[in-house]
C-alpha cells in the first residue's frame, strides 16, 4: 500500500435481468491509462463487482477513498441500479444516496456515476461532494470507456477535474462518437479548476481546497458547461449507459 496514495473505488453492478455492458473494458481502460501515467505509484484502485445496495456503506467505510467510480445501468426515475441478493435490479433512490455521501463525506472529493439518467444522483451529490460527474443521457459503451480512461489519466499526469473532464469528453469528440455532451460536471461548492489531486511541481499529496470565500466571485470561464457565481458552481454534467 502506498504512503499516501490517492484511493479510486470502482464499483460495478450489472444486473442478470439488463443489459450486458462492457464494465470489465471500462476497468481495463482506466487501469490501464493510470499505469501509462507520470504518476502511477501515487494511485490505487480498488474494484468490486455485482454491487448490491447492502455492500455500500461498507465499501466506503472499509476503503476511505478519494474518489468513488460507479459503472452500470440507470433507469427512467433517475436512479442507478445495483443487484439484490439473486443478482436481479434493485433501484437506488436519490434521497438514500444523496444521505450517503452526506454522513460519509469526510475523505470523497470526487464522484463518477457512468450510468443512465444519473443527472439529479449527481446534482443530489454535488451538495456534499466537492466534484460530481454524471450523465444527461444515454451513453454507449465506447464512449463511457474512452471518457473514463481520459479523465484518470489526465489525473494522474497532475491536471485538475475541469482539465481531465474536458480532456475526457475531447477524446469522445475525437473518436467521432458524437457523444461528447452527455457527460456532465458538478461543483456547487468549489472551482472544479482548482481540485487536484496530484501536486506536480512537487509530486506531493497536498490537496488544495478551493472553496471560495463567500464574498468572492468567480469568472464564468466556459459558459456552455460551467456556470459560476457567488459560492456556486454549476458544471451541468450527467450521463448515461443502457
Amino acid at each position: 500500500m502506498i504512503e499516501n496514495h490517492i484511493k479510486i473505488l470502482f464499483l460495478a453492478a450489472n444486473p442478470k435481468d439488463t443489459t450486458p455492458l462492457r464494465l470489465d473494458e471500462e476497468m481495463r481502460g482506466i487501469d490501464q491509462a493510470l499505469r501509462q501515467a507520470e504518476f502511477r505509484d501515487k494511485f490505487d484502485i480498488r474494484q468490486h463487482w455485482a454491487v448490491r445496495v447492502a455492500d455500500l456503506q461498507g465499501y466506503l467505510l472499509r476503503h476511505k477513498p478519494d474518489i468513488v467510480h460507479f459503472s452500470g445501468h440507470g433507469n427512467a426515475a433517475n436512479e442507478i441500479t445495483l443487484e439484490d441478493n439473486d443478482g436481479n435490479s434493485q433501484a437506488l433512490s436519490i434521497r438514500a444516496l444523496s444521505q450517503l455521501f452526506s454522513v460519509l463525506k469526510d475523505n470523497i472529493r470526487c464522484v463518477v456515476l457512468n450510468a443512465c439518467y444519473s443527472e439529479l444522483q449527481a446534482q443530489a451529490i454535488a451538495k456534499h461532494i466537492e466534484c460530481v460527474i454524471g450523465m444527461s443521457k444515454a451513453l454507449g459503451d465506447e464512449a463511457a470507456i474512452s471518457f473514463a480512461a481520459s479523465f484518470y489519466q489526465a489525473l494522474a499526469y497532475g491536471r485538475d477535474v475541469k482539465t481531465a473532464f474536458d480532456l475526457g469528453r475531447l477524446q469522445i469528440n475525437m473518436e467521432g462518437l458524437n457523444e461528447q455532451d452527455t457527460p456532465k460536471l458538478l461543483a456547487f461548492n468549489s472551482n472544479p479548476s482548482h481540485v487536484v489531486f496530484i501536486n506536480a511541481s512537487s509530486t506531493s499529496n497536498n490537496y488544495p481546497k478551493a472553496v471560495p470565500k463567500a464574498s468572492q466571485k468567480i469568472k464564468i470561464k466556459d459558459s456552455t458547461n460551467v456556470v459560476l457565481g457567488d459560492n456556486n458552481i454549476v458544471s451541468q454534467a450527467y450521463k448515461k449507459k443502457n
